[in-house]
């Protein structure tokens, strides 16, 4: 089911028709070097995706989803909003991951953007995050062009993270892309 459009992306439940892509997105370390807990096999892997197939569990309108790139419908991610406990509060986190051979293209930016406009839009939360290795510096720059700021330096149970925060308030000021929503 189709979460959201941008001009270039497509984000929409993954589909167990995913697995294999996932799986090679996952296989990469290059992809994964800053994602701690991402799945190492391909049963990991089958579990996550079956996790998320119709949202996240506890809160279904939240998820990784799977990203395509509308050129030519090619899986080249995962994208999505993710429930965390952040300090005893309840926080929703931006996440990005795309396949290497779509870096430096803007697409990881066009996605972050448009995922925080439909938290921000159509979710009505007040504050979105994102959970980024101090190491990961394009991931840092995506968070810093979408407007998210660096809250603090955090850790839990995986390891440390640098928090970059937007509150909805600020984001209401900046200009926001142009998105067709799906039903959710």
């Amino acid at each position: 089911m189709k979460i959201l459009e941008t001009k270039r992306l497509l984000l929409r439940h993954l589909e167990m028709s995913d697995l294999d892509d996932l799986f090679a997105l996952y296989s990469d370390p290059a992809v994964t070097q800053f994602i701690p807990d991402a799945p190492t096999t391909l049963a990991e892997t089958r579990e996550e995706l079956e996790w998320f197939q119709n949202g996240h569990p506890e809160h279904p309108e939240l998820g990784l989803w799977a990203t395509i790139h509308k050129a030519n419908e090619q899986f080249i991610g995962r994208c999505g909003l993710l429930p965390w406990t952040i300090d005893g509060c309840f926080e929703v986190e931006v996440a990005y991951a795309l396949k290497k051979a779509f870096w430096g293209q803007g697409l990881a930016t066009e996605a972050a953007k448009a995922i925080l406009n439909y938290g921000f839009n159509q979710l009505h939360y007040t504050r979105l995050v994102s959970l980024i290795d101090s190491d990961n510096h394009a991931s840092i720059r995506v968070a810093e062009k979408i407007g998210m700021q660096f809250e603090k330096e955090e850790k839990d149970e995986i390891g440390p993270f640098w928090l970059y925060t937007c509150l909805h308030s600020f984001w209401v000021g900046l200009s926001t892309p142009k998105t067709n929503f799906g039903q959710t």
